[in-house]
């Protein structure tokens, strides 16, 4: 871990990543502190006024339509977003793994089964594969997305889960631990398994910027978050209208707020993947 930190941390890039990173964490964690106003409550007379830059301003970043403080609903938006994606994520690490390393290490029917079932998930665009396993619940919301983002990306996982166990099986002291006798969970457990996290962590660490996106994709539909939960997709499609009428920080603030997210996570995860690559090292 030590190694890895510093790898990290001696790429500049990764290491504006990561520092995005742990400021978003902060943010949401400390979101109920941090945030000056509830929410989910609002003044309508205060609708849509302007922040600091203003002649009179309403709060740090302005207000929405109804006149709720914009950087609250930020604060609590990203404490949402970090929330479903985490948990979706755990979804499609937990069943993404088992899946990758029952095909890669048993493999014939098993595995052929098991990944034509991957296939055919990965045959739908992952939007509208969560689109249609949002249909099948009776009503939307984060938790409905969150179980249809985990499913998203769990075929995704497994593929790349399945090609590291393979490798892995081949090595020679796995063949070892197989002739002295030792049971698949063990050679799985503590042999093949660990061997196998560089490229997981990396993936998950892409796929939770893909999640957050999917997250705000959702919101954006109307099937994720619903009112007066502050969700920043859900912001964006609020405020979209009064983009070009003069209100720009209705939208442009939460826009700014997933494009920092997506682009820390996606600068960390290039430098977990350079830094757990020794092929890719300097």
């Amino acid at each position: 871990m030590r190694d890895l930190l510093r790898e990290i941390v001696g790429r500049r890039a990764s290491l504006f990543g990561l520092c995005i990173v742990v400021l978003m964490v902060l943010l949401a964690v400390f979101a109920p502190l941090l945030a000056p106003q509830d929410p989910t409550t609002g003044n309508l007379s205060q609708g849509l006024k302007p922040g600091f830059w203003g002649e009179q301003p309403v709060g740090l970043l302005g207000t929405d339509k109804q006149g709720r403080d914009l950087l609250s609903r930020i604060l609590w938006g990203t404490r949402t977003s970090l929330l479903v994606a985490c948990l979706a994520v755990s979804i499609a690490a937990v069943a993404g793994i088992s899946v990758g390393i029952i095909a890669g290490y048993y493999g014939g029917w098993i595995d052929t089964l098991l990944m034509r079932g991957a296939d055919i998930v990965l045959a739908f665009p992952a939007v509208l594969l969560a689109i249609v396993i949002l249909a099948v619940f009776e009503e939307p919301g984060l938790d409905k997305a969150m179980i249809a983002i985990g499913i998203v990306y769990t075929p995704q996982l497994a593929r790349i889960v399945r090609g590291s166990t393979l490798k892995a099986s081949a090595l020679d002291f796995v063949e070892a631990q197989r002739a002295l006798g030792a049971s698949d969970a063990r050679i799985i457990g503590v042999h093949i398994l660990p061997n196998i996290l560089a490229p997981v962590i990396v993936f998950l660490t892409m796929t939770f910027a893909g999640a957050i996106l999917d997250t705000a994709a959702l919101g954006f539909l109307g099937l994720g978050a619903q009112a007066p939960t502050a969700e920043l997709g859900a912001m964006l499609a609020d405020s979209r209208e009064y983009f070009v009428s003069g209100a720009w920080w209705a939208a442009t603030f939460p826009g700014l707020a997933i494009l920092f997210s997506v682009l820390g996570l996606n600068l960390l995860g290039d430098g977990l993947r350079d830094a757990l690559d020794p092929r890719l090292r300097p």
